[in-house]
């Protein structure tokens, strides 16, 4: 289903938005007692057509669907920050910004976001009630399949009222045994047959369809949808991709051609952005203040015991390339070769300093030059040494998974108690699936929280040895 199938956000992208960019311009001239001049009528063009090929690529309103609207407040501002740096380039380029009062602009650039953002949330709580009411329904939905899939599709129509989608209920060919439990009730009952679909859509002038079949059932399906052409139903396929352990699925398009993601990165367009800048600023903020620190641990390493200041290890970072990770040496010997022994509780390779270091994590502190570089993120799965890679991958279902992003200097199984030392394979798949887990529901809050969470777990000293 594409955005433009759900007639509110339709609505949004088409209507309300684009008179809200051109109306705020319109009435901040008159608030100022300003004419509207010609030259405001073609900044009002350039406006509407700029804003709408930047949200179109930004999509403000996947988030918007998905009910997170503080994404979709951050993604809605973003995109018209970007909006007016286009506008005043060009105005600048061609002199033409120094036609508009200063006054009329600013209150101009500073309405026309939050208004927006009021508006969507006004419409959508207003739809959330109009759709509480039990006499109200926009679309009536039938699904062909009683399997998991469609009825995750119908628990998805029931939870977001304001797609106006009310499942009227399934029709398959199985026995009652073998429908998925949640079905056969009086919230989604069974209609009938897959035969008695085109008869009931027309009976009850049934607005959607919503085929829910392996791809083994093609014959079956193909007859159905030749039925359904003689109705005036639009028809959906609902791809059976949840047999998969997906990992940030998402619909998308390559030369045209539709395709689904059933194993992605998180950090996609904007969220990459968001991620990059906030490792930029962490990672040279700790620099700076950490500076005068990380010189006298350099001088104190080079005193304690004979050999460099740093050790260097190879590990594998994003989609799996092989990077040089800093840290402060810790023990007398650097191993970096096929077979490498975990430090473990009084290992005697620790040097005397290297025991405070590492209880304290301050060999950690020169891997914020890799988060700097870009080889690494502040938070992230840990990096593992190669040779420990290259076991875990064949004894692991998904250990490659966590190499769809960068590594980081903290992560979600470290603040999990699984930091350090992981003796048993038990112990690594639990660190492992943290770090999946990580993946499939990163947010920029999440991390804000990890870092915050890894000063509590480091000043306890847990697991560190």
């Amino acid at each position: 289903m594409t955005v433009n199938d759900i007639p509110i956000i339709s609505f949004f992208q088409r209507v309300l938005d684009p008179l809200i960019v051109m109306g705020m311009l319109y009435l901040a001239t008159l608030a100022f007692g300003q004419p509207f001049s010609g030259y405001c009528l073609v900044l009002m063009v350039l406006a509407f057509f700029i804003s709408s090929a930047v949200y179109q690529h930004i999509d403000p309103y996947r988030t918007w669907r998905s009910g997170r609207m503080l994404a979709y407040a951050r993604d809605t501002l973003f995109g018209w920050c970007l909006t007016l740096a286009v506008l005043y380039f060009l105005g600048t380029a061609s002199g033409m910004r120094y036609y508009y009062d200063e006054r009329v602009l600013l209150a101009w650039a500073i309405a026309t976001p939050l208004i927006i953002v009021a508006s969507h949330i006004a419409v959508r709580v207003r739809s959330r009630r109009r759709a509480g009411n039990a006499g109200y329904s926009v679309r009536s939905i039938v699904v062909a399949g009683a399997n998991d899939v469609g009825l995750k599709f119908a628990d998805v129509c029931e939870r977001h009222p304001n797609l106006f989608m009310q499942v009227q209920g399934f029709f398959d060919d199985r026995g009652a045994g073998r429908h998925p439990e949640g079905l056969n009730d009086p919230i989604y009952p069974m209609l009938g047959r897959m035969a008695d679909i085109p008869g009931y859509v027309r009976q009850h002038n049934i607005k959607m369809i919503f085929i829910s079949q392996p791809v083994s059932a093609q014959p079956r399906i193909r007859g159905l949808i030749d039925e359904l052409q003689d109705t005036t139903a639009s028809v959906y396929f609902l791809p059976d991709v949840y047999v998969f352990d997906l990992m940030q699925a998402r619909f998308d398009t390559v030369g045209g051609m539709p395709v689904i993601a059933i194993s992605e990165t998180p950090f996609m367009g904007f969220d990459s952005v968001i991620k990059r800048g906030v490792d930029l600023v962490v990672s040279v903020t700790a620099l700076l203040l950490l500076a005068p620190l990380m010189a006298l641990i350099a001088i104190a390493i080079k005193l304690d015991s004979p050999g460099p200041v740093l050790f260097l290890q190879r590990r594998y970072g994003l989609y799996g390339e092989a990077i040089t990770v800093y840290k402060f040496r810790s023990m007398s010997v650097s191993d970096d070769g096929p077979h490498i022994v975990q430090a473990h509780q009084g290992d005697a390779r620790v040097t005397r300093l290297g025991r405070l270091l590492r209880r304290s994590s301050l060999d950690e502190l020169p891997q914020f030059i890799n988060a700097l570089q870009g080889r690494m993120s502040v938070v992230g799965p840990r990096p593992h040494a190669v040779a420990h890679n290259e076991l875990y991958r064949k004894l692991i279902k998904g250990y490659m998974l966590r190499h769809k992003v960068k590594p980081g200097i903290t992560g979600w199984a470290q603040v999990n108690g699984l930091r350090g030392e992981t003796a048993t394979l038990d112990k690594m798949e639990a660190r492992i699936q943290c770090d999946l887990d990580y993946l499939r529901n990163w947010s920029l809050w999440l991390d804000l929280w990890i870092m915050l969470k890894t000063v509590q777990v480091v000043l306890s000293r847990e697991n560190a040895h």
